[in-house]
């Protein structure tokens, strides 16, 4: 196999990286550890098993500066590092789990079993998509360890693109990085890499956004850094006097928060005036932490006017993911509004690094919730929506929270928005799939009610409710929306079983004999694309049993009699897969759609009009269904940029038979004869059909649009040829 060879740039980085790492853990490694490492990577490059991937990346230097950040912004060790090691450098595709175990221990092959599960996935693609994204969150709930060496590696992947020319793959990667992994990064309490990953995102997606704000925040730097000095000065004085120890930044909002305000607003980078916030960090024993940020708290509010709305305690109350800090928005000099964060030494490396050092001064995983975020995963998983799972799963990421006290006095978080219901569901499913509502602070509210931090929740059930479909759109967890999907499921097979037994009852007391290819066919001509959805209506009386076998028999007279030739297909009844190169590697992968497929409804797209023979890609819609488009449709990039997991691969298959209209515009000289030669063209041509034709004239041009009606792209791409041949025509082109 051939050698991977380093240029002499990176055999230099190595060399550094390979020092830094030894002087940074190596008093964790076990005895041996590093003398393995190097036999295998010696090993693998002499024997060509590593090469570089899609975007020409040398993976053992790629490995190197993964581990670096997952050390220095992260805080992983031992463990942690031989994985991302391992792992970048292909060798799990050669060493089992159990050898790896005996190697480096338990810890490390568990890492690394959720990290090639991700390799396996990113195989196939690059990016994240819609039906491997469960996979990804079942390798994420496995150990968090895995999440967190994702986003170093994303992280690191980012800012090694900079200057590729693979800018599809570019693109789809920072899509990914701005949906799914700085969302895991805010969660996780890694802010500092959930910014680096929002703006680098921004940088390559929106590239002159970007850089508009880039150079406004350039151009007004000095006069940002005058104001915040006149600002804290006086803070200063009375800190030092009250005899705290503290130091002070000057934070600027990241560029993507900054565009994002914008858009919210609605306004230009003048209109934003929270542009930066003061952090003020004190120097604390741990047992004096909140006593002297509320001091600090208390000198700054008796100085400048606060806003009492923007502020958040998350002293008394931490998140789940460990952060603990004062935020207060006052009033400074200008009239300008200031936001001031106030937290100890220890609470902003929590900040900083997230839950690695919240575990480190707690000793605890557990501590921090984030285990029971995990579990909830686990649970969402148990749903086989993956879309709306997807969708849930962003928002819980993002969501700040709200914390309510059980009538017994047990503090529960939750997302914000989130109702009664949502507690119902948290404390049972037998719970939530019988309440009715409840009390907070002793009050009778319904199940929509939103919780507030500080209520105190009771549920009330009754053995008469129901889970009802409405509810998907009141709860806002992950958890509660897969409970009450169940339960829905669960009332639709037994509605759907009572509704089957009383129709064949009524079939038996009409001595007529039901056939389970008729009834099929008769469900479907009548419109369902389930079968549980039709008895779901003849449980729920919306369809009269008696029409339905009469129906039934007309139906089964008529296919008993002469049956009238095939009708023509539609476009809807083909099979299709995208067809971009890169998404055409296996068949297996391809979702394949037919006038047999249950459960999908599925038509074409309006604004693009895709015919037998145009590369198309299907687009999943918020209520399940698909949209066909063509690859080249106008709103192609910004369904890509938006909602890239959506996109689903899509191919025609069969031959093209039915006839489709499609538009076209001509321009050109307004000479005697044109129209009349332009129309000949196509009555000659077999199975095209002329529609309408609108011809508008003005100085001596004339602008026509026809509308014709044909079967694929072939006969459109000579249709198109031949009448750019007609004298005087300009131009011809497809709307």
């Amino acid at each position: 196999m051939e050698r991977l060879e380093f240029t002499e740039q990176e055999r230099s980085e190595v060399k550094r990286l390979t020092e830094w790492l030894r002087q940074s853990i190596g008093g964790t490694l076990h005895q041996g550890d590093e003398e393995k490492l190097k036999k295998m990577l010696k090993e693998s490059v002499e024997q060509g098993f590593m090469h570089r991937g899609v975007f020409g990346l040398h993976p053992m230097l790629f490995g190197l500066q993964t581990a670096q950040i997952a050390i220095e912004e992260i805080g992983l060790k031992r463990e942690g590092v031989i994985a991302i090691i391992i792992y970048s450098c292909q060798f799990g595709d050669r060493l089992s789990l159990e050898e790896i175990a005996g190697m480096f221990g338990k810890g490390v092959a568990q890492i690394i079993k959720g990290l090639t599960r991700i390799q396996q996935l990113y195989s196939k693609s690059p990016a994240v998509e819609s039906e491997n994204f469960r996979n990804l969150l079942i390798s994420f709930a496995e150990d968090m360890r895995v999440i967190l060496i994702m986003i170093a590696n994303r992280v690191n992947l980012m800012r090694q693109i900079r200057d590729t020319d693979k800018m599809e793959e570019k693109q789809r990667v920072s899509e990914e990085a701005s949906y799914l992994y700085a969302p895991l990064a805010h969660k996780l309490g890694l802010y500092k890499l959930k910014s680096e990953l929002e703006d680098l995102s921004l940088k390559y997606l929106e590239h002159d956004a970007y850089y508009m704000i880039k150079e406004k925040l350039n151009a007004t730097k000095r006069a940002r850094d005058e104001y915040i000095e006149r600002f804290i000065r006086p803070i200063e004085e009375k800190l030092r006097q009250a005899g705290l120890r503290f130091h002070m930044k000057g934070r600027t909002k990241s560029i993507h928060s900054i565009w994002q305000k914008m858009k919210k607003q609605k306004c230009g980078f003048e209109g934003i005036y929270d542009l930066f916030a003061i952090r003020i960090i004190i120097d604390a024993p741990e047992d004096k932490e909140k006593m002297q940020c509320w001091q600090t708290f208390s000198i700054i509010t008796d100085m400048y006017q606060p806003n009492p709305k923007r502020m958040r305690d998350w002293l008394s109350v931490p998140k789940s993911n460990g952060y603990e800090s004062l935020h207060i928005t006052v009033l400074g000099p200008e009239n300008k509004w200031v936001e001031v964060q106030i937290r100890s030494e220890r609470m902003d490396e929590v900040a900083e690094k997230g839950l690695a050092a919240h575990w480190r001064y707690k000793g605890v995983k557990g501590d921090s919730g984030i285990d029971e975020w995990l579990a909830n995963i686990r649970a969402a998983l148990e749903s086989n929506d993956d879309l709306q799972m997807m969708d849930q799963f962003k928002m819980d990421l993002y969501e700040d929270e709200v914390f309510v006290f059980t009538p017994k006095g047990d503090l529960l978080k939750f997302p914000k928005g989130a109702t009664v219901l949502d507690f119902a569901y948290h404390i049972h499913s037998n719970v939530g799939n019988h309440c009715v509502g409840g009390r907070i602070n002793g009050k009778m509210v319904p199940v929509r009610e939103p919780l507030r931090s500080g209520d105190t929740v009771e549920i009330l059930t009754s053995n008469s409710q129901k889970p009802k479909q409405d509810w998907l759109g009141i709860v806002k967890t992950s958890r509660a929306k897969s409970k009450i999907r169940l339960a829905l499921k669960e009332t639709q097979v037994k509605d759907g079983l009572y509704a089957k037994e009383m129709l064949e009852r009524k079939f038996k007391n009409r001595k007529i004999e039901m056939e389970e290819a008729l009834m099929s066919h008769l469900i479907h001509k009548l419109g369902f694309k389930e079968t549980r959805d039709f008895y779901k209506q003849l449980a729920d009386e919306k369809l009269d049993p008696n029409e339905v076998i009469e129906k039934y028999v007309e139906l089964r007279n008529h296919e008993q009699g002469n049956a009238p030739q095939a009708p023509v297909r539609s476009a809807e009844e083909f099979n299709y897969e995208n067809p971009d190169e890169e998404y055409t590697r296996r068949n297996d992968d391809v979702l394949v759609i037919d006038h047999d497929l249950k459960g999908i409804d599925f038509q074409l797209a309006k604004c693009c009009n895709p015919i037998y023979g145009d590369k198309i890609f299907g687009f999943v819609t918020v209520n399940g269904g698909i949209k066909v488009h063509r690859t080249d449709c106008p709103n192609a990039p910004e369904l890509r940029r938006r909602f890239g997991y959506r996109m689903v691969r899509a191919r025609w298959s069969g031959k093209g038979s039915s006839q489709y209209s499609i538009t076209l515009r001509v321009v050109g000289n307004d000479d005697i004869g044109i129209v009349n030669n332009i129309t000949s063209i196509i009555s000659k041509e077999e199975r095209i059909v002329m529609r309408s034709i609108n011809i508008e004239s003005h100085d001596g041009l004339f602008g026509g649009i026809l509308v014709v009606q044909l079967d694929d792209t072939s006969r459109l791409e000579t249709l198109i040829k031949k009448l750019r041949t007609v004298k005087g025509v300009k131009q011809v082109e497809r709307l």
